[in-house]
């Protein structure tokens, strides 16, 4: 790739070679672009011996490394990593080798940051994305804790906490309580990232099915068809109405293997996200304050939140691109 102060790019060396084949000298020509009549030489040699393709920057790498790590010691070296989990200053000692050898080897092999391997077996974590919206959406629930009128503990110290949770507990114990735990529902297309969720009371079977209907609404007003559906291994997503549900529209489920929450890792890593800026933003003064402010948190998720897997961009450029603004 050319550097920003480049005085040729390879539009400007096609231009240099077509100059050249109109009959003007090379001197000419390089002094009129500002470069050497000894690098106009060169693009001209490179296009009349590899064609157009001589035009483009190769690689700075050379033909041969004669002091590079024999392969035996790089493959104790990435063994090390996933055995024992070790980073390049543990491993640099028990070798003999220096610390950015170590570095540089981890990184060559895809094992440079602990987060890219999967913690039980230490290989790396395949990444993969669907290919169209739709195509595969990842449903999960995230488990809260109820704030109780007045704000819990940590907005108001732990003694007035206590008291707002007694008294909130005290004059709802008639009706349904409020201090316990809500259930975030939430799913995520696979492509797109575009993401849908609710605040439910419970983790039943028929609040799963209900809150995937009006997932799949929402889905179908943005223009995606659903495909597939996968879910871990939770009792509400094993129930044949669950499935059935799906399966009434023509969608297939398929679930992760257990103790695998890498496979659903999208709406994991939206769970995460959902914490972080949205749940523990702030201090909220009751649990009706904080679900009310889901609505914004997930509209700026997805209209402006920019998602470093799609370049930047947030999840609305891969549903709907309007005259090509996120490309």
């Amino acid at each position: 790739m050319s550097h920003r102060n480049a005085r040729l790019t390879v539009f400007g060396r096609r231009l240099l070679v077509e100059r050249v084949r109109s009959g003007r000298p090379v001197a000419h020509v390089a002094a009129e672009m500002g470069i050497s009549r000894a690098t106009a030489h060169k693009w001209v040699r490179r296009w009349r011996t590899e064609g157009d393709a001589g035009l483009h920057d190769r690689s700075s790498r050379p033909r041969t490394t004669p002091h590079r790590t024999s392969p035996a010691l790089e493959a104790h070296v990435c063994d090390l990593r996933r055995s024992r989990k070790l980073g390049p200053a543990r491993i640099a000692p028990i070798l003999d080798l220096p610390t950015s050898t170590v570095h540089r080897i981890l990184a060559r092999h895809g094992l440079g940051r602990l987060a890219w391997l999967d913690r039980p077996t230490g290989e790396p974590i395949r990444r993969y994305e669907r290919a169209r919206p739709g195509e595969l959406v990842h449903v999960d629930i995230k488990k809260l804790g109820n704030i109780p009128d007045g704000g819990g503990w940590r907005t108001v110290g732990r003694a007035a906490g206590d008291r707002n949770r007694q008294a909130t507990t005290a004059e709802r114990r008639s009706s349904t309580p409020v201090i316990g735990y809500s259930y975030v529902h939430s799913a995520v297309d696979d492509h797109s990232r575009l993401a849908y969720s609710e605040v439910l009371a419970d983790e039943r079977q028929e609040t799963a099915a209900g809150f995937w209907q009006r997932a799949n609404t929402f889905f179908t007003a943005h223009g995606i068809t659903v495909e597939r559906v996968l879910t871990d291994n939770s009792s509400c997503y094993k129930s044949r109405l669950f499935t059935q549900t799906l399966t009434a529209t023509g969608i297939s489920h398929k679930r992760t293997r257990p103790y695998r929450p890498q496979t659903n890792g999208k709406v994991e890593r939206f769970n995460r996200t959902l914490l972080d800026e949205w749940a523990y933003l702030r201090p909220y003064t009751s649990n009706t304050e904080r679900t009310e402010a889901l609505a914004d948190f997930l509209h700026t998720y997805n209209h402006h939140r920019c998602h470093t897997a799609l370049d930047g961009h947030p999840p609305i450029s891969r549903v709907n691109n309007p005259a090509g603004q996120y490309t």
